[in-house]
C-alpha cells in the first residue's frame, strides 16, 4: 500500500490515473476516494481540485447506470477530508459523516426505494410469526407505523454503510499520508478520539429514542451509532498501545465484529459512552518508556 501511496503522491498524472482507474472498476470506489484524500490532505483543495474532479467523473456514470454508491463515497469522502486538513479533528469529522449520511440515506431511499419497500412486505409476511399475539392485537395503524419506522430504519442502516466506508477510505488517505511524511501520526491520532460525555450520551440517546419520534426521525438511529463505534475502536486502540490490553483483544475484537457483528456492534456504542464518562486512557498512568510522541505515535 506505500508503494501505492507513493506513486499517487509522484504528480497529478499519477494521482489522476489511480483515482479514474479506481472509480471506474466495479467495487473499487472506495480506493479511489481514499486516494482523492490523499491528495487533498497532502496538497490542499487548490492543488488536488483538478485529480478531485477526475474522480468524480466516472463516480457520476455509474450513478447514470443506476448506482450512486461511488459519487457518494467519493464525494463525502472528499468532504470529510477537507474538514479534517482544515479543523484536524476526528471528532468533527465523525459528527460531520452523520450528515452526510443523512444525505446518503435520503438519495438511497430515492433510487432503491422500491427495493426496500419489497424487502418490507416481506418482513410483514413474517411478523405474524415472529411477534404472535403482539402483532394480530396491533391496530391498522399502529402496524403501518411500525412498517414505516422499520423501513426508515433500513435506509438509515443503508446509508450508515455508506457513512463507514467515506470514514474508512479517509482514515485510508490519513494513514497513507502519515506513513509518507510523518510515520506513526495517523495511529497516535486515532488513538486520542474520545467524546465529552455530554456528547457521547446525546449521541447515545438519539440511537435509543430516535425511532420514537418517527419514520424520519428513525434514520438517524443507525447513522448517530457511527461515530460511537469508532470511538469505542480508538478506545481499544489506545489501551493496547498502552500496554494495559494485550494484542490478542484487539484481534478479537476484530474477529468478533466479523462473526458477530449484531451482538458486538451495540456493545462498542456503550463503550464509547462509558469511555467519555471515565477516560480509561487518561486514567491510567503511561508506562516508563512513554512520553510524548510528538505526533510520532
Amino acid at each position: 500500500m506505500r508503494a501505492l501511496a507513493d506513486f499517487i503522491m509522484r504528480g497529478r498524472l499519477q494521482a489522476s490515473l489511480v483515482v479514474v482507474a479506481a472509480a471506474a472498476a466495479p467495487m473499487l470506489f472506495w480506493l479511489s476516494a481514499a486516494a482523492g484524500s490523499l491528495v487533498l490532505l497532502r496538497r490542499g483543495l487548490s492543488d488536488g481540485l483538478g485529480v478531485v474532479a477526475w474522480a468524480l467523473l466516472p463516480a457520476l456514470a455509474w450513478w447514470f447506470f443506476g448506482d450512486p454508491r461511488p459519487v457518494l463515497v467519493v464525494g463525502g469522502t472528499l468532504i470529510l477530508a477537507l474538514t479534517l486538513r482544515k479543523q484536524a479533528s476526528w471528532r468533527n469529522v465523525l459528527l460531520y459523516s452523520i450528515a452526510l449520511g443523512v444525505l446518503y440515506s435520503q438519495v438511497l431511499g430515492a433510487v432503491f426505494g422500491e427495493s426496500i419497500a419489497v424487502l418490507a412486505a416481506e418482513v410483514q409476511k413474517l411478523l405474524p410469526e415472529a411477534l404472535p399475539g403482539v402483532w394480530d392485537g396491533m391496530s391498522a395503524e399502529q402496524q403501518e407505523h411500525l412498517l414505516s419506522v422499520f423501513i426508515a430504519v433500513m435506509t438509515g442502516l443503508l446509508g450508515a454503510l455508506l457513512q463507514t466506508l467515506a470514514v474508512l477510505s479517509l482514515m485510508l488517505g490519513r494513514y497513507w499520508q502519515a506513513t509518507l511524511y510523518n510515520p506513526g501520526g495517523f495511529g497516535h491520532e486515532f488513538r486520542e478520539l474520545r467524546f465529552s460525555p455530554m456528547l457521547a450520551i446525546a449521541l447515545f440517546a438519539i440511537v435509543l429514542m430516535a425511532p420514537n419520534f418517527g419514520p424520519q426521525a428513525a434514520i438517524l438511529t443507525p447513522l448517530c451509532s457511527v461515530p460511537l463505534a469508532f470511538a469505542c475502536l480508538a478506545l481499544v486502540h489506545g489501551l493496547v498501545a498502552q500496554g494495559r490490553l494485550a494484542r490478542f483483544w484487539l484481534v478479537g475484537l476484530y474477529v468478533a465484529m466479523l462473526l458477530f457483528l449484531q451482538f458486538i456492534y451495540p456493545l462498542l456504542a456503550v463503550l464509547a459512552v462509558v469511555d467519555s464518562l471515565f477516560d480509561f486512557r487518561g486514567r491510567i498512568p503511561r508506562g516508563k518508556n512513554e512520553g510524548p510522541t510528538d505526533g510520532e505515535g
